[in-house]
């Protein structure tokens, strides 16, 4: 696994770069971005957001804060350089935001390249020198202006033929070009992988592109700067399709054939910015089959994921080069898809964490057993020795007993050499060990390489305290929720499933804000939830393969505001709590980054949602809705697989309304933030009288309790807040009494159930009760997956069940603990963004946690806490980032002065045994 503190002494020292001419005191803006990214391109938005955070150049100086800002937009870095903004100077305006500044500058154009930059004033007045430049490219911002047209070849997927038996394609182009190119811009769109070359170069390093997209409704395209790798003469530009999602049972249409098809066009532009031809694909381009296919049939239900088999006897040398002779290759087959063209706003994939074998066992029958040290998701290179002709098998595993899980394997035909190398394309794996079956002669360590791939988007922290078994599971939680974020979405699990599950979401999302940069991420995620409204959950078996999204009027496209389990994946079971990712996940953004243009955007489909909900509403209650797979309330909890599934009990009724109501308060805060003052009504009312009824129902006076008196009702009912204000702090102490004493300080709940418990224990303060859980390594807990020798976190609180995942979403929950429990960074409810926050010194007893120090890249700036507990004796560090301010909760230790190291801060008050500090930015010490 990776250090996590890289990207912060980046971030330092490119800061320190940057100011290190500005004069004493000057603030200087850094880290730009535009609609969350760095540098993007093809953006299709045509009033894009601008970003941007602040350093300074003397750490010493105390209560630093932007009072003005001016952005320049230029068409050309030349202009820009001279400091002309010709397409936007906006002049000094008197403002502090420095968070997703809305463009209002002249019209922007399709297909173009902008730079930017910005200058700020201190809290003197003081301007600062512009920052480094940024820049972004446009897409195609109209439909009309796309004249590619849609190629593939005739090769169709059949799923009534058993296995996938279409090879992944190959397309190329030749052209003649008069002079060198001063730009091209390629953009490509595809269903189903793809990779782009020109003149024998790949186009950019990533990986497994474009990101997962409901392919019933639109296909995302990526803009490729060919400009470089064209050349005057003949050139060829060549691209290659992987079946993948193409052929995935839910976005099968009429429309469009199960096979990779591909759309993209180019403007090539010479000197002056003359247009010299445009290049589209039609069936002019030719087609042939690559050495490369998928295995399996890429769906849960239909015998898997697979792999990918490479048969090197296929091989074409130069294949992708001007100079090959295509006239035997066929012409592409034109198809006529009914599919929206939008931009990919959201980090491609990409290779991280080169990962090395730690171990090879030759066996008796001719195999070898790799073990890679550590289970991940990605991508696997290994040379091969062996008969030509022969094939190789690489099959995958989670389990060191195993030779194989969930059928995931790789094949290598031999070629004539007799030698070759295996690496994917166009799939992933998932596992630790790996069994090579076919070999000559046994593999060297060098020989065998693995890479975790995943969206590339920025860490934004690093935690370390002062007990090891917490920062393993800080560790492993963050690793585990890597090895699920690919494709701009969070998977349940690797490699059986590969579903974009809601209720998931809810245990993963803030973990996910408060350790990574998601912006872009959570954004795209959420309008694959806005494109999968209307279409029914699983109402019969989840796992049937004939399942699919439909068109209206089949049926199964109901319209309004019903939701599936999964977005952009449609499959999988699920209840108010996977649907209801669409309320929580815009809030949380807004709460996180402070993106209100986030719930604009989303509130038809929240208003939806809860719309839908309504109609299975009766005496202000709701009431059970779906087919067996589609009321699921807790999931996973201890002892769940041989107690059976709760989905029809009235426990699950009691979970599910809790859930119900949290979403109606969570929608009302919404509607107000947007002014929509009828809807945050409407839904603050019906919150208040269905949590009384059910109260008034379900609880249990004698022992301030809910439903079943379990953990997760407890846990549940605090959720929704469904309890008159004074009996709140009496059902609080009911669940200590459930952790501590009936539990002997274990977890009781699952995947649901524990996102909702640490959401409240979190917001409580309740750090010693998280903690308590947290450090446990008898069942159920984190700390026997550690003893068991995990190295990712597992589907279940049980490890040795047949079929279940050993890298899964489930209990991802504490990865925010741990920045805002552990560490103490807080977010505050009346200050989005993080422009004000709170840092708390929890009150761990010194013997279980004597420091904690975390560094949390903010939407706002860096942010710094390290405390430490020694011989009683508290201090407390703290950097606060310009234009920033804090309050800081200190222990309130009796006959215990707190002194405070600048002079600074202002002590104002007291609350829940801690003294008070309000700082502003600077550095601070503060002891007793």
């Amino acid at each position: 696994m990776r250090t996590r503190n890289l990207l912060l002494i980046v971030i330092f020292l490119s800061a320190s770069f940057s100011i290190f001419s500005q004069k004493q005191g000057a603030l200087y803006p850094m880290e730009l971005t535009t609609e969350y990214l760095v540098d993007p391109t093809g953006l299709d938005v045509r009033q894009p957001r601008f970003s941007w955070k602040l350093a300074t150049a003397n750490p010493q100086v105390f209560g630093q804060a932007q009072t003005a800002y001016r952005i320049l937009v230029s068409s050309t870095k030349r202009d820009l350089d001279k400091n002309k903004g010709n397409i936007w100077d906006t002049g000094w305006i008197s403002s502090d935001n420095m968070q997703l500044v809305d463009y209002k500058g002249k019209e922007l154009e399709s297909d173009r390249s902008y730079f930017w930059k910005v200058a700020v004033k201190d809290e003197k007045g003081n301007p600062s020198a512009f920052s480094k430049s940024a820049s972004f490219t446009t897409g195609l911002f109209d439909d009309a202006e796309w004249t590619a047209k849609w190629i593939g070849t005739t090769e169709i997927y059949d799923p009534s033929a058993g296995p996938n038996k279409i090879s992944d394609p190959w397309f190329r182009k030749s052209f003649d070009l008069k002079q060198k190119p001063s730009r091209a811009t390629l953009f490509v769109a595809s269903v189903g992988y793809h990779e782009v070359y020109v003149n024998g170069q790949k186009i950019d390093d990533h990986v497994l592109a474009p990101a997962v997209t409901d392919h019933t409704q639109r296909a995302r395209y990526i803009a490729y700067d060919i400009a470089p790798q064209l050349k005057q003469g003949k050139n060829v530009i060549a691209l290659w399709l992987g079946a993948s999602w193409a052929i995935y049972a839910p976005y099968a249409t009429p429309d469009k054939p199960r096979t990779p098809i591909v759309t993209a066009q180019t403007d090539i532009f010479g000197k002056n910015d003359q247009k010299l031809v445009r290049i589209i694909t039609d069936e002019s381009w030719k087609t042939h089959p690559s050495p490369n296919k998928l295995i399996g049939n890429w769906g849960f239900g239909v015998g898997g994921y697979g792999g990918e088999i490479w048969d090197a006897n296929k091989e074409i040398d130069n294949w992708n080069l001007a100079t090959y002779n295509d006239q035997v290759w066929n012409k592409a087959t034109v198809y006529t898809p009914a599919l929206k063209l939008s931009a990919q706003r959201v980090e491609t994939n990409t290779l991280f964490d080169e990962i090395q074998p730690v171990e090879i066992v030759s066996r008796p029958d001719g195999t070898f057993r790799v073990d890679m040290g550590v289970n991940f998701a990605g991508w696997t290179q290994i040379n091969v020795d062996g008969n030509p002709g022969d094939t190789v098998r690489f099959q995958f595993s989670e389990r060191q007993q195993d030779d194989m899980t969930f059928g995931l394997y790789n094949l290598y035909v031999i070629g004539p050499s007799g030698k070759g190398t295996f690496k994917n394309r166009f799939n992933y794996s998932s596992g630790r060990w790996i069994t090579l079956k076919g070999l000559k002669s046994a593999p060297k360590k060098e020989d065998i390489k693995g890479w975790m791939v995943r969206t590339n988007f920025a860490d934004a922290t690093s935690f370390e305290c002062s007990d090891p078994l917490q920062n393993w599971i800080y560790n492993t939680v963050n690793w585990t929720f890597e090895n699920l974020s690919l494709g701009g979405y969070v998977v349940d699990c690797p490699q059986r499933e590969r579903f974009g599950y809601g209720g998931d979401a809810h245990a993963t999302s803030e973990t996910g804000m408060l350790n990574y940069q998601l912006g872009a991420f959570y954004n795209k995620w959420l309008e694959d939830w806005r494109d999968v409204q209307g279409t029914e959950p699983m109402v019969g078996n989840m796992n049937d393969p004939d399942w699919a999204r439909k068109k209206e009027g089949s049926g199964r496209r109901l319209g309004g505001g019903i939701l599936p389990q999964t977005a952009p994946t449609y499959h999988g079971g699920g209840g108010p709590a996977w649907g209801g990712i669409v309320v929580t996940l815009p809030w949380f953004m807004y709460q996180y980054q402070g993106d209100v243009r986030v719930l604009e955007e989303n509130f038809e489909m929240i208003k939806g949602w809860l719309a839908f909900l309504d109609t299975h509403v009766e005496n202000n209650l709701l009431k059970r809705y779906g087919g067996r797979w589609d009321f699921l309330g807790d999931w996973l909890w201890p002892g769940a697989t041989t107690q059976g599934m709760n989905n029809y009990s009235d426990e699950n009724l009691f979970f599910n309304n809790c859930y119900w109501i949290y979403n109606l308060k969570t929608g009302a805060k919404i509607a107000e933030a947007i002014g929509k003052t009828a809807e945050a009504q409407k839904w603050k009312h019906q919150a208040e009288v269905s949590g009384k009824a059910l109260h008034d129902k379900y609880f249990h006076a004698d022992d301030h309790n809910y439903s079943d008196k379990t953990m997760r009702s407890l846990s549940a009912a605090l959720y929704g807040d469904i309890m008159p204000v004074k009996l709140r702090p009496l059902v609080m102490k009911r669940l200590e009494k459930e952790i501590l004493v009936n539990r002997n300080g274990h977890i009781d709940v699952g995947i649901t159930g524990g996102a909702m418990l640490f959401k409240v224990l979190r917001e409580e303060g309740r750090d010693d009760l998280i903690y308590s859980m947290t450090s446990q390594t008898t069942y159920p807990s984190w700390g026997l997956m550690r003893e068991s020798g995990a190295s990712t976190m597992w589907e279940m609180w049980e490890k040795d069940l047949p079929g279940h995942s050993l890298l899964h979403s489930s209990y991802l929950y504490p990865g925010a603990w741990y920045i805002d429990g552990v560490a103490g960074i807080r977010r505050r409810d009346d200050s989005p963004g993080f422009r004000k926050f709170d840092i708390r010194v929890p009150k761990f007893a010194e013997e279980h946690v004597s420091w904690a120090k975390a560094g949390f890249n903010s939407p706002a700036g860096m942010i710094q806490s390290h405390w430490k507990r020694e011989n009683g004796k508290t201090t407390l560090s703290v950097t606060i980032p310009p234009n920033c301010a804090a309050t800081v909760y200190f222990p309130d230790e009796s006959g215990r002065k707190i002194r405070e190291s600048s002079g600074f801060a202002t002590e104002t008050g007291k609350k829940n045994g801690y003294v008070l500090f309000e700082i502003n930015s600077g550095n601070y010490i503060f002891e007793n």
